[in-house]
C-alpha cells in the first residue's frame, strides 16, 4: 500500500507541459543561447547549469542594475522556463522529474547565483510556488542567513495533498511540515481561500509553524494559479521585500560565514536516516498531526469546486487536477474497503461469541433439568 500511495503523490508533483512552451536555440548573429519564440534581451542571460545528480537545467537570469535582492525563483508542477529556471525533466533540461533532482535543480542555481554573479546569502530570496515550495523550503532549512523565503499556494507535503494523512510517512515527498520549523529568514506565506488543488489549510499550517513569521495574505477568492492577477498581491510582495531589505539581519553577526550549501547539507545522493518526525520531536511545538481522537483534520480539501476565477490557459492543469481527484478517489475508495472488511470481521468475531455464550447456557440449564429428573426419580 505504501509503494502504491507514494506513486500516486510523486506524479501529483510532476506535471511538464508536453511539449515544452520553448525551444532553446543559438542565435546566428551572437552564438549565444536564446527562447524561442521568446525575443532576445540585453539583460537575459540563458543558461545550462549542470547539477550534482548528473543533470542539465536550463536557467534565465535577469539582471536589474538598480536591484539590491537577488529572487530565486521554483515554479509549480505544470509550469516551465519563463520561470527563470527548469526543474529536472521540464522544458529543456534533462533527466528526470523526482524530489531529489529537484533538490539537486534548486542547489545548482543557487551556486551558479553565488559563483558566476556574486550574490550573496543575505541578498537572496527564495520564492517557491505550488510544487516550488518542496525545494524551496528544503534549501532555505539548511541557509541560515538568507534574506527571505516567500512560499506561493505551498504545501505540507505531497501526501497530504492528495488524502488528510496525519502523520508523516516515510514514502512522503517534500515534507515541509517537518522542515519549516528549520527555517530561521523571514517567511511571508501567499494563498487564496478558495484553492482546489492546495486547500488554504496548508499554507495556515505551515504559517503557524513558522520560526519568524510575516503578516500573511489569504486572498480572498483566490485559486491555485490566479493570485499574482489580485491587486493585494503586488502590494503585499512589495511590501514585504521593502520591509526585509530595510531591516538589517540579526542572522548575520552570530553565525559564521559558510563556503557555499556543501557545508550546510548531506548529500541526497547517499542513503539519509529517516528523520525524526515533527510529530515526535522534544515539543517545539504542539504538532496538529499527533491527535489520536477523531476530529475534523485541517488538512482536509475542500469539495472540488469549479472555479470562475481560472484563466483559460490553465486548461492543462485543470487536466492533471481532474487526473489527480480520480487517482485520489481511487485511493479512498481502497481505504474504505478495508475499513468495511475489518467491521465485518468484528462482527463476524462478536457474533461467535455470543453464539457461543448461548450454547454454554443451554448447556448449563439441560444440566439443571437433568439434575431435578435424577432428584424426582430417586
Amino acid at each position: 500500500m505504501g509503494g502504491v500511495t507514494s506513486s500516486m503523490a510523486a506524479k501529483f508533483a510532476f506535471f511538464p507541459p508536453n511539449p515544452p512552451s520553448y525551444k532553446l536555440v543559438k542565435d546566428e548573429a551572437t552564438g549565444i543561447s536564446v527562447l524561442d519564440p521568446f525575443p532576445h534581451r540585453e539583460n537575459v542571460d540563458v543558461l545550462r547549469i549542470p547539477t550534482r545528480r548528473g543533470n542539465e537545467i536550463v536557467a534565465v537570469y535577469v539582471r536589474n542594475p538598480m536591484a539590491t535582492s537577488t529572487l530565486l525563483y521554483s515554479h509549480g508542477n505544470a509550469a516551465d522556463i519563463g520561470q527563470m529556471y527548469d526543474y529536472s525533466g521540464y522544458g529543456q533540461s534533462s533527466g528526470k522529474p523526482s524530489e531529489h533532482n529537484t533538490y539537486a535543480d534548486i542547489e545548482a542555481a543557487y551556486k551558479c547565483l553565488e559563483e558566476s554573479y556574486g550574490a550573496k546569502q543575505e541578498n537572496i530570496i527564495l520564492y517557491g510556488q505550488s510544487v516550488g515550495s518542496g525545494p524551496t523550503v528544503d534549501l532555505a532549512s539548511r541557509l541560515p542567513r538568507l534574506r527571505a523565503v516567500v512560499l506561493h499556494s505551498p504545501i505540507l507535503s505531497g501526501l497530504r495533498v492528495m488524502y488528510p494523512v496525519k502523520r508523516t510517512y516515510w514514502f512522503d515527498i517534500y515534507k515541509n511540515i517537518d522542515k519549516i520549523s528549520m527555517v530561521k529568514s523571514p517567511v511571508l506565506i501567499i494563498h487564496g481561500t478558495n484553492d482546489d488543488v492546495v486547500n488554504c489549510s496548508h499554507g495556515k499550517q505551515l504559517w503557524e509553524l513558522c520560526q519568524e513569521k510575516y503578516e500573511p495574505l489569504w486572498v480572498k477568492g483566490g485559486n491555485h494559479c490566479d493570485l499574482e492577477l489580485y491587486p493585494e498581491y503586488i502590494r503585499h510582495v512589495k511590501k514585504f521585500i521593502s520591509t526585509v531589505e530595510k531591516t538589517p539581519s540579526r542572522r548575520n553577526g552570530s553565525r559564521r560565514s559558510t563556503d557555499g550549501i556543501e557545508q550546510l547539507r548531506q548529500s541526497t545522493d547517499h542513503y539519509e536516516p529517516p528523520r525524526r518526525s515533527m510529530d515526535q520531536r522534544d515539543k517545539p511545538r504542539r504538532s496538529t498531526d499527533t491527535r489520536e481522537k477523531p476530529r475534523k483534520s485541517t488538512d482536509t480539501r475542500e469539495k472540488p469546486r469549479k472555479s470562475t476565477d481560472r484563466p483559460p490557459r490553465l486548461k492543462f492543469h485543470e487536466y492533471t487536477k481532474f487526473n489527480s481527484i480520480d487517482k485520489l478517489e481511487k485511493l479512498k475508495v481502497s481505504l474504505d474497503r478495508m475499513e468495511r472488511m475489518e467491521r465485518s470481521r468484528r462482527s463476524v468475531e462478536y457474533h461467535d461469541k455470543s453464539s457461543r455464550s448461548n450454547d454454554q447456557q443451554l448447556e448449563k440449564g439441560r444440566k439443571s433439568v437433568d439434575w431435578l429428573d435424577r432428584i424426582r426419580a430417586d
